[in-house]
Formats: structure tokens, C-alpha cells, sequence
């Protein structure tokens, strides 16, 4: 025996993306030596000791030569213990105890007992969506994560409890598992409903245009009207996902490990609602080994901020930049991750601290510069980045009182669908899916506007004193609007409309 070498596919996750590694073992002639190399962390190291146990528990032990293994590229930073059970079926190939040949187009995952036993890893779906994308639809992986790959359509996985049952796999004596349906969905159902709702009909319309075309809104009023049971039953009317956004929810869920063993894509949108003692950190990810955090949480979701000018300052800021870009970027000494953030922002807050300032029911009992204090608490530059502010004020008795049956969710949401739907074919193949993604060139294409309402905008930007920002926003509200009327161009009404939803420009723009 001179030199013997054996290749694998397996993979890593970076961020929330799957990075494909090459697993190289090479046996050759010399003195007994067990070696790894290729940018390895301790854990994934100590691989070479369960892999050589879980050999001889099913009666091939390592030869007495000199081994090494290696897993490139060598600039990645290998960490984990995913790399196990394809260094063991490397060996396994080397051994001439499996058909090598039949390796090439496999990708496989997991870690190994001392027994032989392969263990789930847990967050295999990036790596299965990564190496889907390059040609590869054949996995092997451990029995724990079948779960984790139900309903991924165009792969063939083959689920195992141990190294023996890789060897009747090729000896063709293994009952091959396969992933379940791609109908056991995860489904979640709510008792809550916006009929529950009586009057607001002005943020109810509000809600709607937000949910639709994926815009910040912010709510303001005094205690007791309703923002908070309001925005807590948004999840009811969101859109429904696309295959695309669940798996890319799912994986993000997945290495935050919050996603239920039970469960296969998550279906819902995602609706996560921190307390204000919230840390910067929690908020935007990281941590030592990094993870992401609640904008990353709530992407192709909401994320619900009650009580806005309680929150920290400067964990309010760093929203800026993701509100922005729909990403953040993370780095470390050893790495650089990306984890994907676009989320709707949903904001309450209170007009002051005691919380009657303009209340036509209760006296402010604060100062001018205790309400400036308060409202100073959020920036400008991030105000300018919310596309929809509602003021709303308590519901009269008359109301509450009135036999007028309001709008189920289910009536709301497929309106909600149905326009989503409109862009969803308009932006085909541009990579955005919806109003509030539109860059300024798309703006020029699809928000154009006649004379009449170009006067609109021009009187409203001189008296709000409106940023460019604003100016863009209003524009994108007006487009959602419009297709919620089912129009293909923008018209006057629909421009009125968005206008009146910079409320804050017009009533508190001395303030913030």
C-alpha cells in the first residue's frame, strides 16, 4: 500500500449561509500518526478521537499508518463537530468497505458517538440549501435532524442512527429514510382578530397599508387607545410567506436554536416584540459566538417596539443602519458574519411622559421641556425612516356602543394578499418584493406621478419641511395604496392619502 485518499463533501454555517468543506483522507505508509489540519477550532479537532472509537465499534479500526486529514478551503474557520461522520465515511472509503465512486454527489452531516451512534447537528439547512444551489441533492445525515430538512423539495435524504447503517446502505441492506411531506407545516393559529377591534378605522387603514407593502409605522396616543391591542394582532392580516422567505426565516430560527425539534419550515411570519430593557447587543446579534439578534429575528417579519422612548438611546440608533440596508454585518477576530434583517418596524409610544399632551379628555400635567425631553428620545434621522405615523385617540362611547360589526382579519388579509400579489409580479426577477424596497431609480420607474399631484407633494414638502427621505417614502406609501385600489398608476387621492400619514412632521416636527 503506498497512498490512499478519499474525498467528502460536507459543510458549515457562516452567519445564516452554508458554506460547502471539503473533507480530504489521505493514508500512507509510515509510522502510526493521526493528524488534522485546516483552520480547525478545539472541538472540531477533537474529531479524530470519535472518529477512530466509532470505527472499531463496528469492527474497522484505523489502520496502524500514517493518516491526515484535511478540510479546506483552509481560510474558513472550521468550528463544530458537524465534521465527524464524513471524515468516518471517507475512511470508510478508503478501507475499500463502500463504493467510493458513489461519494462524489453527497453531502454529509453529523456528529459521532464513541459507539458509532451519528447525533444530529441541528442547523444542517443552510448547508443543504447551499449545496443544493450547487448541484448537489443527495445528503446523508443523523435521524435527530428530520425535522430540520422536512418540506425542502428537490433533495433525496437519507437519515441514519449509525455508522453501521452507512455500510447496509451500500451493502443494500438499508430501509432508506426519506424526508417527510412537505405539508407538515408548522401552523399557528390566534384567537385574537381585528373584528375584536371597535372604531380606529384610520389606523386599522394604516395597518393595512404597512402590512402591504412592507412599511415602518409608528403609532402615537394617549393610554388606553388601543395602539398596543391594535399592533399585537398585525400577525393576523401579515401576508402569507413565500417558500423562499419561510426557508430563509427557518434557517435563521434554526441556529438561534428557538426553533421547535417538532417543526419543520415555519409558515408564519415572524412577530417578535423585546421588552425595553433590551441590550444593544440583543437587538442587532453577536455576542462571542456570534448569533443574531431580534432584527434578524423578526426578518420577513415584524419587529413590534411598545413604549419606543423607553427603550435605550443607543440601542434605538443602531436600528438606523438595518432599517436601511436589510442587512447587519458582524465581525470578530476570527470572522465576519451577515445576518439579513428586513423586517417591518411597528412603534408605539405615548405624546409624553404622563401621556395626555393634545388629549381632548385629560389635562397634560407636563412641562414643555418634559414633553421635548420625552419626544427627543427618538431621533430625528430615525423618525425620518418610519414611512407611516398614526396619531390615534381614545374610542367614544358611541362607538363602542355601535351595532356596526367591524372587519374580520381574514377580510383585511386577503386584500393584503391580493395586492402583495400585484407586487410580487411587478418586481419579478428585480430581487426586491415589495413598495418599501424600491430604490430611487425603481421610484422614477414606478411611482410616477402626474402634475396635479407633483403640486400636492411640492406644497406638503415646503410646509412639513420634508427630507428627501420623506419625499421618497411618501411616494412608496402612495404606490401600496394605489395597489390596494387594484390602479396600475398613482393618482391624486392616493398621494393625499400618504401625505397625511407624516403626522408627526405636521404636529411634533418642533420637537423631535
Amino acid at each position: 500500500m503506498s497512498i490512499i485518499y478519499q474525498e467528502v463533501i460536507t459543510g458549515i454555517v457562516s452567519g445564516v449561509s452554508g458554506k460547502l468543506i471539503h473533507v480530504e483522507v489521505e493514508i500512507r505508509n509510515g509510522l502510526p500518526y493521526f493528524t488534522m489540519v485546516g483552520y480547525l477550532s478545539k472541538e472540531s479537532m477533537e474529531a479524530k478521537e470519535r472518529v477512530a472509537s466509532a470505527l472499531r465499534s463496528i469492527g474497522h479500526p484505523l489502520p496502524s499508518m500514517k493518516i491526515t486529514v484535511n478540510l479546506s478551503p483552509a481560510n474558513i474557520r472550521k468550528n463544530g463537530t458537524a465534521f465527524d461522520f464524513p471524515i468516518a465515511v471517507a475512511f470508510l472509503g478508503c478501507l475499500n468497505l463502500i463504493d467510493a465512486s458513489k461519494l462524489d454527489d453527497i453531502c454529509i452531516m453529523g456528529e459521532l458517538g464513541l459507539n458509532g451512534k451519528i447525533r444530529g447537528v441541528g442547523n444542517c439547512l443552510p448547508i443543504v440549501l447551499e449545496a443544493r444551489k450547487q448541484g448537489i441533492h443527495k445528503f446523508f445525515a443523523a435521524s435527530e435532524d428530520e425535522n430540520s430538512l422536512r418540506g425542502i423539495e428537490d433533495i433525496e435524504v437519507v437519515f441514519m442512527d449509525s455508522l453501521q447503517d452507512v455500510l447496509d446502505y451500500f451493502h443494500g441492506t438499508y430501509h432508506q429514510k426519506s424526508c417527510r411531506s412537505a405539508t407538515t407545516y408548522q401552523k399557528e393559529e390566534s384567537e385574537e382578530d381585528f373584528s375584536d377591534i371597535i372604531g380606529q378605522q384610520h389606523l386599522k387603514r394604516a395597518m393595512e397599508i404597512a402590512v402591504t407593502g412592507r412599511h415602518h409605522l409608528l403609532i402615537i396616543g394617549s393610554p388606553g387607545s388601543g395602539k398596543t391591542m391594535i399592533a399585537k394582532r398585525i400577525p393576523t392580516i401579515l401576508p402569507d410567506l413565500t417558500f423562499e422567505e419561510s426557508l430563509d426565516v427557518t434557517k435563521i430560527h434554526s441556529i438561534s436554536g428557538i426553533l421547535d425539534n417538532n417543526i419543520g419550515i415555519v409558515t408564519t411570519r415572524p412577530f417578535r416584540s423585546p421588552h425595553h430593557i433590551i441590550s444593544p447587543t440583543s437587538m442587532i446579534g453577536g455576542g462571542r459566538n456570534p448569533k443574531p439578534g431580534e432584527i434578524s429575528l423578526a426578518h420577513n417579519g415584524v419587529l413590534f417596539l411598545d413604549e419606543l422612548p423607553e427603550f435605550n438611546r443607543t440601542t434605538l440608533e443602531i436600528l438606523r443602519g438595518p432599517l436601511e440596508d436589510k442587512e447587519v454585518t458582524i465581525s470578530r477576530l476570527y470572522s465576519k458574519v451577515e445576518y439579513p434583517s428586513n423586517f417591518m418596524l411597528i412603534a408605539s409610544m405615548n405624546p409624553c411622559p404622563c401621556g395626555y399632551y393634545g388629549s381632548e379628555e385629560k389635562t397634560c400635567n407636563c412641562s414643555k421641556i418634559a414633553i421635548e425631553k420625552y419626544l427627543n428620545k427618538i431621533s430625528g434621522p430615525l423618525l425620518d425612516r418610519i414611512d407611516l405615523h398614526v396619531e390615534v385617540k381614545p374610542v367614544k362611547y358611541q362607538k363602542l356602543n355601535s351595532d356596526i360589526k367591524p372587519e374580520t382579519s381574514n377580510q383585511i388579509k386577503s386584500r393584503v394578499n391580493k395586492a402583495r400579489r400585484i407586487q410580487y409580479l411587478r418586481y419579478k426577477n428585480t430581487g426586491i418584493y415589495s413598495n418599501a424596497e424600491l430604490t430611487p431609480k425603481m421610484i422614477e420607474k414606478y411611482c410616477k406621478i402626474d402634475q396635479q399631484s407633483k403640486t400636492i407633494l411640492e406644497q406638503a414638502f415646503n410646509k412639513l419641511g420634508l427630507s428627501a427621505r420623506a419625499y421618497s417614502r411618501i411616494l412608496k406609501v402612495a404606490r401600496t395604496i394605489a395597489d390596494l385600489d387594484e390602479k396600475e398608476n398613482i393618482e391624486k387621492q392616493h398621494i393625499l392619502e400618504a401625505i397625511q400619514y407624516r403626522n408627526l412632521d405636521r404636529k411634533y416636527g418642533d420637537k423631535f
